[in-house]
């Protein structure tokens, strides 16, 4: 083979091997960056594995609203129509934040039924509903569901 060729085609095999160096380091790096959105059916069901950074929503259960007098720490359970999942945050709750309305919830999966949040995320106008709040409450056949408009 020419010299010169060889040269090149040394060049090129080394640039191939740099790019997909960087490609797969970034894949890594931005696959623990991605929270998954799971309802608490699913979560019941075992396809989320504890310890698991997700996002988490459904409709908080009248009356589960539980808060610490000594600190900021909050508990309240969340359903989608079928299971129930316990959140547990420590921080000042949204303004929108109410008994029977829906929340998303950014966080770990600490035990098969029990979430600590990092931020708890409440619904905007008493119409709105986070899409995949929605969408859980939809399959499960949950009465509070009103029918997506897609």
């Amino acid at each position: 083979m020419n010299p010169v060729r060889r040269q090149r085609l040394l060049i090129i095999i080394g640039a191939l091997a740099g790019l997909s160096v960087a490609v797969g380091l970034l894949l890594y790096a931005l696959s623990s960056n991605i929270n998954m959105f799971y309802s608490p059916q699913q979560i019941a069901d075992g396809e989320v594995e504890v310890g698991q950074r997700i996002r988490v929503g459904g409709l908080v259960v009248p009356g589960t609203v539980r808060r610490d007098p000594e600190s900021l720490k909050v508990s309240f359970d969340v359903a989608d129509g079928g299971a129930m999942l316990t959140v547990v945050y420590e921080g000042i709750l949204p303004d929108l934040f109410k008994e029977g309305q829906g929340i998303v919830a950014n966080g770990t999966l600490v035990t098969a039924n029990r979430f600590e949040a990092r931020e708890v995320l409440a619904k905007h106008d008493e119409n709105y509903m986070p899409p995949e709040v929605q969408k859980a409450l939809e399959r499960s056949g949950h009465p509070g569901a009103k029918p997506s408009a897609s």
